[in-house]
């Protein structure tokens, strides 16, 4: 059983939700937040696989939850995925440089939020390539941050380097396999030595790296 938390402070919003994921076979929904300080809370207590938050709440908002819950060791097998409007990309960009699995529109289909709890919950990221690069890429030319520190590229071999920045560019494994030369294995195991190398939580987390370090370039991911 897939055990989800909802954090919205909409009563309508999270009807809405729950009524979708109830349809699901093994999805259960075993919390409520109106806010991200009782999202959190929540998440300690009950320890669920998903967390869906909004970014925009009042007290706590989900950037912050997201921030407490990703940081929270105890808490380290949560997974929490932004639910988000067209015009909260830069909320969105901070959840996933923070920690979260990926991102979800609230006009989502019935069908599509059910495959997105189940791959979540499975350990995997929820990125849409073309429109995680345009959160992305628009975050990065609107807020550059020179103070903030350098990726630890140096900890990386260059083919883990070029791994990162074809998962940067959008790339499944299967697809890094087939770009590089070698087996969907071997790329997945150069991802997973790059993200513990990089201290990212996961694949969407390590997207965000390689357009802060500079290996994927703003307006060339599709080159």
């Amino acid at each position: 059983m897939i055990r989800v938390v909802l954090a919205d402070d909409q009563s309508l919003v999270r009807a809405g939700f729950r009524s979708l994921l109830a349809r699901g076979d093994g999805i259960e929904v075993v919390g409520e937040a109106e806010h991200g300080g009782v999202a959190v809370e929540l998440a300690q207590a009950l320890r669920p696989d998903v967390v869906l938050m909004d970014m925009r709440m009042p007290e706590v908002d989900g950037l912050a939850a997201t921030r407490r819950i990703v940081s929270d060791p105890a808490l380290k097998d949560v997974r929490v995925v932004v639910l988000s409007t067209y015009t909260d990309d830069d909320y969105v960009y901070l959840a996933l440089r923070a920690g979260a699995s990926g991102f979800l529109v609230k006009d989502i289909e019935p069908d599509d939020l059910l495959r997105a709890v189940r791959v979540v919950a499975a350990g995997e990221s929820l990125l849409a390539p073309a429109v995680t690069r345009t959160v992305i890429e628009g975050f990065v030319a609107r807020h550059r941050e020179p103070d903030r520190p350098p990726v630890a590229l140096g900890t990386l071999t260059a083919r883990e380097r070029e791994v990162v920045r074809l998962v940067g560019r959008g790339l499944s494994n299967g697809e890094i396999a087939e770009r590089l030369l070698f087996s969907p294995l071997t790329a997945k195991t150069h991802v997973s030595r790059a993200m513990g190398k990089l201290g990212a939580r996961d694949r969407a987390q390590l997207v965000v790296l390689a357009y802060e370090s500079g290996l994927v370039i703003p307006g060339s991911a599709g080159s």
